[in-house]
């Protein structure tokens, strides 16, 4: 059935649309997602100046990598977050970091516009002190559009009205001139995180390094339990003994994969022998 509206959009077109973006980046989008795929979408055959989905399905499928792929991916990804969002998380971090001895390095899974990977790091700053300038932030997401405006760290006074005025004072400088109203955070904040492009569903991730914490959070719930399983065992060999994984609140990893234990609401940690028996 086509819908009546600027564009012809069809079931047909609906499917292929699912069926490409999951086979990307793993993304199970749901009957109900129709309205949200149209919308977003449009964007682009307007912008292509395309008459209608299956000519612009039909342009994607005619190469196998470029640009496209890239807005396509970027137009179907959702990216709410927000500075210490999920909150209780963080001073588990803070904790867990404070026993650690040899330099931290935190994987935020998820980086977005930047909010969650830079209270990561302002987490590190308080927690460890002088040790946090050893430490750092990996900061990785499948959005190109959204990893940009993470690396400029600037942000509204919308989004750091809800940090303390102790925090905005010592991880933030106010804007001036074209930024004015707007803060960015201080660069040595800033230089604790590095940010990239990673698709999780990738064969081979640019981190390789041993972590001590995995950020992964409202991420899992857009992948079917397949792709959850798969991309928590793989997971699992990079993080170091005694390492945790923070999912969502929406989220279970246990449910989904044996290799991790609940350790607390949302937080979990490796199984016995888990990460040895994922990697054989």
């Amino acid at each position: 059935m086509a819908v009546n509206t600027e564009f012809l959009f069809t079931d047909g077109d609906f499917a292929k649309v699912r069926t490409l973006i999951h086979r990307r980046a793993g993304i199970a989008l749901g009957e109900q997602k129709r309205q949200m795929v149209y919308s977003r979408l449009s964007r682009r055959l307007r912008e292509l100046r395309l008459p209608e989905f299956s000519a612009y399905l039909e342009m994607l499928e005619s190469t196998q990598d470029g640009d496209e792929w890239q807005s396509f991916i970027n137009s179907l990804t959702t990216n709410l977050t927000s500075f210490f969002r999920e909150a209780h998380h963080f001073p588990v971090l803070a904790e867990h970091v404070r026993k650690v001895q040899q330099p931290v390095t935190v994987w935020c899974a998820a980086a977005s516009t930047g909010e969650e990977p830079y209270s990561l790091a302002i987490t590190l700053m308080e927690a460890l002190g002088a040790r946090a300038s050893s430490a750092k932030v990996i900061a990785t997401d499948i959005d190109t559009a959204v990893l940009a405006k993470g690396q400029a760290g600037v942000f509204t006074a919308e989004q750091v009205s809800r940090l303390s005025p102790e925090r905005l004072r010592r991880f933030f400088d106010k804007g001036t001139g074209a930024n004015a109203g707007k803060v960015r955070v201080r660069s040595e904040v800033a230089a604790m995180v590095k940010f990239s492009r990673l698709n999780l569903l990738d064969p081979a991730w640019s981190v390789k390094e041993p972590v001590d914490a995995i950020f992964c959070r409202n991420v899992m719930i857009y992948f079917d339990k397949p792709t959850q399983k798969k991309v928590l065992d793989r997971f699992a060999p990079l993080l170091k003994p005694g390492g945790l994984l923070f999912a969502g609140h929406s989220e279970n990893a246990s449910l989904v994969n044996q290799t991790f234990k609940p350790l607390g609401h949302t937080v979990y940690e490796l199984a016995r022998g888990a990460a040895k028996a994922v990697a054989a």
